[in-house]
């Protein structure tokens, strides 16, 4: 039956028979749970989209109505409805033989037709996947300039059978460069028909085929791990010899200054000693020319979900440790051993054990429990297994939460988490939370009444209720000095704040305004858009007023000495480099941003004994930037070159591997004979 509506598929987009519309069904999966659907109903060359999924209570809800031409390029193509967070999509594209014109979140634009005609859709659903891959295949060497700009590759893999239910399919994996900073893999199947787009959690397949999912995750995680391996192999510089960047002033968390120039020797994994700048090389050490530069601790990003990609940028990003704050813990864990093997290339991992309820509006990630005893039972999983803390999410029943914590803390784990729906953050003060994720989760307290479900956008729209709030009445200051009392850390993730209520359509987002031009193409086109829906009277003033309002209470925080944590929740690298301005903004001092995310993070996870300062004996982390940080914290972008456990990476090399254009040069290295890098 499959076979045959595959076929009939083929036959009515090749324009051979005149039938009935047919539907190509599709499942949304993550972690194996489905949380929506794909659907294109296929009337001869017009195809009409459904594409919705929600998990962790917000996700796309889109409708499309495409027109191919007799080339199987677009020739008319609508998308409306909404983001992830909710902000509207209104995008129009049309060709009429000799002008392409359209009009996306960034705006409209036109083309007279030249070498590109394929158009990529800013909203378009996953199902373009295969539009895309139909048209690079029919190209010679699988490469074609696109509208609104840039170009799109196409690399066939292998193929492979996929048996579900009685079903069988043959497919085969492709993938396809230039929508993002790195490859999307996605399976055709033998009639080149979008079958699949997989990812380690998130799949979107072929309805019937849900129980491949596993398969298919593991499938694309061994993709990404094998194409981080190539690149270790090509990017990593080890050295059977001591390493000596000479010529270099080091950032001291300790002072808040920065050293006069010196040499910093490595050997091995470890800082051998900080000299003279003036002191004579021994025979036989890797010269690295640091030409007056400056060399900072590597930095903590403290709220990832880290994944493949993300871990190599942020190491290129001078972040040299993530604390992960939830992920599919299989996942994490294999990511994990292959960045201690050396095999990948990534920051070190502390790992925060994710623990959610079960219902309608689960994130579906970590451990997801149904009772106050399984939600014990996953504290104590997490405890074996070498967890830092654990992390309680939206959905857990708020009356678990002090059970949870204190085993927690009976078994020598930190406690922290988001404010668990129809509750507040003073409860969770009270039920011992060591710490405090979001700085929204803090202040919805402030503005909602007790029955609204925080599970929902809810929890981001009602920001704009802060808009005015006077910061000095009793219901917030009872909760700022429950927090003081109580010794409770903020990690506020300002920079994901900014984009939610700042972003607007079209604009370049404030916080990547130095860096944006140097990204990819369809990575600049999908920042310029906004993240919230602001299209009612009065909307964007709100949030923007609720934007200071959070400043100020992050500010606030600051002055009655509350420990702030850095992290982002947005990949960290380059936004991790907002996140440090951010805090610049609320109060802090340029030396003191950086004391937070290098000596004051290591202290904070009690490994300052090796790691969070530039000293003889401790491991060798730390960045070479060609500037002075701290005249301007946007010099952590120039950074040259990064050294982690030893390891030598150039963050330009690394740069040209995701098509962004490098912010520096590498700097000038000297090998002696017969040393060589291996």
């Amino acid at each position: 039956m499959i076979r045959h509506c595959l076929l009939l598929v083929a036959l009515v987009l090749a324009g051979a028979v005149d039938a009935a519309p047919v539907e190509q069904r599709y499942s949304v999966l993550v972690a194996g749970t489905r949380v929506g659907h794909l659907v294109a109903s296929i009337d001869a060359d017009r195809i009409g989209i459904d594409f919705d999924f929600k998990n962790n209570g917000r996700g796309p809800t889109m409708t499309e109505a495409l027109v191919l031409g007799d080339d199987g390029l677009p020739v008319a193509w609508t998308i409306e409805g909404t983001t992830t967070f909710g902000s509207r999509v209104e995008e129009r594209f049309a060709w009429d033989g000799e002008q392409a014109r359209w009009t996306d979140a960034t705006g409209s634009g036109e083309a007279t037709l030249g070498a590109a005609r394929l158009y990529i859709g800013q909203g378009a659903s996953p199902w373009a996947l295969g539009v895309y891959a139909r048209a690079l295949l029919a190209d010679a060497d699988r490469s074609l300039p696109v509208l609104p700009a840039g170009e799109l590759r196409l690399d066939p893999g292998e193929s492979l059978e996929i048996d579900a239910g009685g079903s069988r399919a043959s497919v085969r994996v492709h993938s396809i460069s230039g929508l993002s900073l790195g490859p999307t893999h996605f399976l055709l199947d033998d009639d080149d028909q979008f079958f699949a787009v997989i990812s380690p959690r998130f799949v979107i397949v072929r309805e019937g085929y849900e129980e491949t999912h596993e398969r298919l995750g593991d499938l694309a995680e061994r993709l990404g791990r094998e194409r981080l391996e190539g690149l270790q192999q090509r990017l990593a510089q080890r050295f059977d010899a001591p390493v000596r960047i000479r010529n270099v002033r080091l950032f001291q968390p300790a002072s808040l200054d920065l050293s006069p120039p010196v040499d910093v020797v490595v050997a091995g994994r470890r800082i051998a000693s900080v000299q003279p700048a003036d002191a004579a090389a021994s025979p036989g050490e890797v010269l690295v020319d640091g030409e007056g530069g400056t060399l900072v601790p590597g930095m903590y990003e403290m709220h990832g979900h880290t994944g493949q990609e993300a871990a190599l940028l942020n190491l290129a990003a001078g972040v040299t440790s993530i604390r992960d704050m939830g992920n599919d813990n299989a996942v994490l864990a294999g990511l994990i051993a292959g960045i201690e093997a050396g095999t990948i290339a990534g920051p070190r991992i502390v790992r925060s054990g994710f623990i959610e309820g079960r219902s309608p509006y689960s994130s579906n990630n970590g451990m997801l429990v149904a009772s106050e005893a399984e939600a014990l039972a996953a504290v104590r999983w997490y405890a074996a297994r070498g967890f830092h803390q654990v992390k309680l999410y939206n959905s857990m029943n708020p009356a678990w939460s002090a059970a949870a914590v204190a085993e927690a803390h009976r078994l020598g784990l930190r406690a922290t988490g988001h404010v668990p729906a129809f509750s507040n953050a003073d409860a969770m003060i009270e039920a011992g939370y060591d710490e405090l994720t979001h700085i929204n989760q803090i202040m919805l307290g402030w503005v909602l009444e007790p029955e609204e479900d925080t599970r929902t956008l809810l929890r981001l729209t009602a920001l704009k209720r802060l808009d005015g709030l006077d910061l000095d009445s009793p219901r917030v200051r009872r909760t700022i000095d429950a927090i003081v009392a109580n010794e409770v850390a903020v990690e506020p993730t300002i920079a994901i704040h900014e984009n939610l209520l700042l972003n607007q359509h079209g604009e370049v987002p404030r916080g990547a305004a130095d860096y944006l031009e140097h990204m990819p193409v369809g990575v600049q086109r999908d920042a310029r858009r906004a993240w919230s829906d602001m299209s009612a009277p009065g909307d964007r003033e709100a949030y923007a007023g609720a934007w200071q309002t959070l400043l100020a209470t992050v500010r606030a925080l600051r002055e009655r000495g509350v420990q702030l944590i850095p992290g982002t929740d947005l990949g960290g690298a380059l936004t991790f480099h907002r996140e440090l301005q951010l805090f610049e903004e609320v109060g802090f001092s340029r030396a003191e941003a950086l004391r937070l995310a290098t000596l004051d993070m290591a202290r904070y996870l009690g490994q300052d004994q090796s790691l969070g300062s530039i000293e003889t004996g401790k491991l060798a982390d730390f960045f070479l930037v060609a500037g002075d940080p701290l005249a301007d914290l946007r010099t952590l972008k120039a950074i040259r070159m990064v050294v982690k456990d030893g390891t030598v990476y150039f963050p330009p090399q690394i740069h040209a591997e995701f098509g962004i254009r490098p912010f520096a040069t590498t700097p000038a290295l000297t090998l002696p004979q017969p040393v060589a890098a291996r």
